[in-house]
């Protein structure tokens, strides 16, 4: 009989092996589930980690949808880190999205290069505020961050929804509940010509820089990882809960908000009400998959974005429904977490109970 056993210290190798073990058994169930929909499973495996290659406007996307999974995941991983559960992301992201476009709605007439640096502070500062709603009511009260922040991504979908078709509603656009259309110096500019990646996915990579040497060569950093492995001997060294609390849920906020805006700013063109499309929900997978580092969360991060543009072919090309490719991507996450018990436990072979008694 096979038994899980606790190691004596945890598994360095299990800790880098889990995330590719569960690629690898997410692609094995999906290609099971592929098959059970009556669907080729290795044309569809091929479509969503194989064709986003073929060609340069495919690869460039996995920059554009990237880029905001990183960003937001690098934030997640501080609060994860401390013991604080941010999942409210895609609250923050629309918030951010919302304050950012506002601020450039607001010059719609005017040009400028300071208009991009405004409407991106606007959207970090939206993000932040709204993330600083569970931080105060974990602090003062100690609510439970996970449900205020899931929460209020609801109330963000509905705030956008009511702007997009009253206050921020496009005078001339035959009252759909959309926008303008940002003006150029409102929108980000492409890094590629020919395709619509932008100068987002460079922002996203000094974030990574950003991040690791805030981890790794600050007090700050050090703080987080001491709240999360030992929250006493945190209080013992002189570090404040609150404000470790405050601070990770503050800057994940403020780079959601800021992947909002670059979104808003970006590939979409304008506020409308189908701008979230779960980047927030997506970005814990890809903080878990990086294991809470910077240079993890980069690779996880163009991983998760390989399987939304291969997923959309396979919908387009295979006819598979949106909520099956959902499902292959959550499985990445159920696996990595079965994964996870590894680096801690091992399977050990056990006596029956029958053969215990009679020896």
């Amino acid at each position: 009989m096979l038994a899980l056993e606790k190691r004596k210290e945890p598994s360095r190798v299990m800790a880098w092996a889990a995330p590719p073990i569960a690629v690898i058994c997410t692609m094995i169930a999906g290609m099971i589930l592929f098959a059970a929909l009556g669907k080729d499973p290795f044309a569809t495996i091929q479509l969503i980690f194989i064709s986003p290659f073929d060609n340069a406007f495919t690869r460039a996307e996995l920059l554009v949808k990237g880029a905001p999974l990183v960003l937001i995941a690098l934030g997640l991983s501080l609060g994860f880190r401390a013991g604080v559960w941010n999942i409210g992301a895609e609250g923050q992201f629309i918030i951010g999205a919302i304050t950012g476009g506002a601020a450039g709605l607001a010059v719609y007439d005017v040009a400028g290069v300071w208009v991009l640096p405004m409407m991106a502070i606007a959207g970090m500062l939206g993000g932040l505020l709204w993330a600083m709603i569970p931080a105060l009511l974990r602090i003062r009260f100690n609510a439970n961050e996970i449900l205020v922040s899931l929460m209020l991504v609801y109330v963000a979908e509905l705030l956008l929804s009511a702007l997009v078709s009253g206050p921020l509603r496009d005078p001339d656009g035959f009252n759909f509940p959309e926008s303008r259309l940002f003006h150029d110096s409102a929108t980000l500019p492409i890094i590629l010509e020919g395709t619509r990646a932008h100068v987002g996915a460079l922002i996203a990579l000094g974030a990574a820089v950003a991040g690791y040497l805030l981890l790794e060569r600050h007090v700050f950093g050090f703080a987080v990882k001491v709240q999360g492995q030992a929250p006493r001997a945190a209080r013992f060294a002189g570090f404040s809960q609150s404000t470790i609390i405050a601070a990770c849920l503050g800057i994940s906020g403020a780079l959601a908000g800021l992947a909002g805006m670059m979104e808003a700013a970006g590939p979409v063109g304008q506020l409308v009400p189908a701008l979230p499309v779960g980047y927030g929900f997506t970005a814990i997978i890809v903080a878990f998959l990086g294991r809470l580092h910077p240079v993890g969360i980069l690779l996880a991060g163009l991983l998760m974005a390989l399987t939304y543009i291969g997923g959309e072919s396979a919908q387009l090309m295979m006819q598979l429904p949106a909520a099956a490719i959902s499902v292959f991507q959550g499985m990445l996450l159920f696996f990595l977490l079965g994964a996870d018990v590894f680096v801690n436990h091992r399977l050990k072979r056990r006596p029956a109970r029958g053969a215990q008694e009679a020896a």
